[in-house]
């Protein structure tokens, strides 16, 4: 008899490569889905396992509802393709990804979006307010980095870093926003609320009445019970995300070829 009691395989920390290829396709066939991806441009990296710190990125000149696990393309930390691959990468748009990988061990996965939700809450000089709840999982988790041009410089990125910080998320001003996680499904559950904090924003502000502040200590709280639903590091964004990835089975997306 069900309890109602949603089951879930933990997706492991270290997944195969082939796991990773499912699983980066899927985010990127559910970037598309919400609205969030802009043309071809924008970027999902994550690490596969191996010593070399090699990642996977998706092919250049593809929209993200043709992304498959097949073609996605193996690069180095530098962004130079590993093996034989029939697409390119944008290597200029990878500069981000790059830095962040090599600089913080811990974000195997990082996705940044260009949605326009995202990009307006960039272009507020307030930033992300705290009048959701969604907005309050980032009370103290999330980092500005002011726009320096639409290619990031090798000097900049040092300092795209410092800003970023030990958060889960980073905004850039007047560009976007940039999420990063141990696994594919928790930087896609940052990706998946951010997006959500800032589209309550755009409308909220849009409805040019009085907004209602979370407090601090109640933004702190809520930031700290959110968390306590995952107990392990491995389940963060995993029910969700395996749940979005039936989704697209459902609809015969075809991200697994």
């Amino acid at each position: 008899m069900s309890t109602g009691t949603a089951a879930v395989r933990t997706i492991e920390l270290v997944p195969s490569e082939a796991e990773l290829r499912v699983q980066l396709a899927a985010a990127y066939r559910l970037v598309e889905h919400f609205g969030w991806n802009e043309s071809i441009y924008g970027h999902l990296t994550v690490r596969v396992p191996g010593p070399e710190r090699h990642f996977l990125i998706n092919p250049y000149g593809l929209r993200y509802g043709e992304v498959t696990a097949s073609n996605l393309v193996k690069i180095t930390l530098e962004g130079e393709i590993v093996g034989e691959s029939e697409w390119s990468v944008n290597a200029a748009g990878y500069a981000i990804h790059g830095a962040i990988h090599k600089a913080a061990p811990d974000a195997h996965c990082v996705m940044h979006t260009h949605s326009p939700a995202g990009m307006a809450v960039a272009a507020l000089e307030c930033g992300l307010l705290p009048i959701s709840l969604d907005a309050t999982l980032f009370h103290g988790t999330v980092g500005y980095h002011a726009y320096e041009g639409a290619i990031v410089s090798e000097d900049e990125k040092e300092r795209l870093v410092r800003d970023l910080g030990r958060n889960r998320a980073l905004i850039l001003r007047n560009h976007g926003l940039v999420t990063v996680g141990r696994t594919i499904a928790e930087a896609f559950l940052y990706l998946h609320r951010l997006e959500t904090a800032c589209k309550t924003q755009v409308d909220a502000l849009a409805m040019n009445s009085a907004l209602s502040y979370v407090p601090d200590e109640i933004s702190a709280q809520s930031a700290r019970q959110i968390d306590d639903f995952s107990t392990h590091v491995s389940d963060i964004g995993a029910l969700e995300f395996q749940a979005y990835m039936r989704m697209l089975d459902q609809m015969g997306a075809g991200y697994r070829e």
